[in-house]
């Protein structure tokens, strides 16, 4: 068995963390050790930063700093979570990495993709997720889902013209590398969804077996 990396992406109420714990089931029917992760946060010290990220708050966050405290979650994740569970062969499942960075601080704050690149290859060498699954749904959809939820963080309280961006910016890295990205339609019934991820499972474990 060889180590394999795979992302969950997509805008807010797009359903990552429930199609992960799914996907980690199906792996895990097929014998595969399965480790299920999510950024900002997977260590004690990335879950505060996460804190730092999410909770609102009356000074206004630069869009810099929010990039660098991204970055630095991501590189103690790396150190302490994702780096060893991939050398012990274990498929890791992160609910977001750095294509969310693209998206949200590239796509929503207009930041430089070169700057984001920078610091992308800075933190992780050449690490890359071997495979992302881009779930994909119209705006309202996913904000209303993620109203449902109850209290808004502070990326959810971002306006329409932001997320739009957001899910633009995923749709145009989805279309640029369409050998490493499966787009996914999260507006449909969680039970279509599932099945298209049943779909991609054999193709991962052969992966993991090859």
């Amino acid at each position: 068995m060889s180590g394999l990396f795979i992302t969950l992406e997509g805008p807010e109420g797009a359903g990552k963390s429930t199609n992960r714990e799914y996907l980690a089931a199906r792996l895990r029917e097929h014998g595969i050790d399965v480790l299920m992760t999510r950024e900002p946060g997977g260590t004690p010290l990335a879950e505060r930063i996460r804190e730092l990220l999410l909770a609102p708050s009356d000074e206004t966050m630069a869009a810099d700093t929010e990039l660098l405290l991204m970055f630095a979650a991501r590189a103690q994740h790396l150190a302490q979570v994702i780096r060893p569970a991939l050398a012990r062969g274990t498929v890791v499942l992160c609910d977001r990495f750095t294509d969310a960075t693209y998206a949200y601080q590239g796509g929503g704050r207009g930041l430089c993709v070169e700057r984001i690149a920078t610091l992308e290859t800075f933190v992780q060498g050449t690490l890359r997720p071997d495979l992302t699954l881009v779930f994909d749904l119209p705006i309202e959809i996913g904000l209303a889902r993620a109203a449902a939820r109850g209290r808004l963080d502070r990326f959810e309280q971002e306006g329409h013209a932001f997320f739009e961006a957001v899910r633009q910016a995923y749709l145009q890295r989805a279309a640029q590398h369409p050998q490493r990205y499966s787009l996914l339609d999260a507006g449909q019934p969680l039970e279509a969804v599932q099945r298209a991820i049943d779909g991609l499972v054999p193709g991962i474990v052969e992966r993991c077996r090859g």
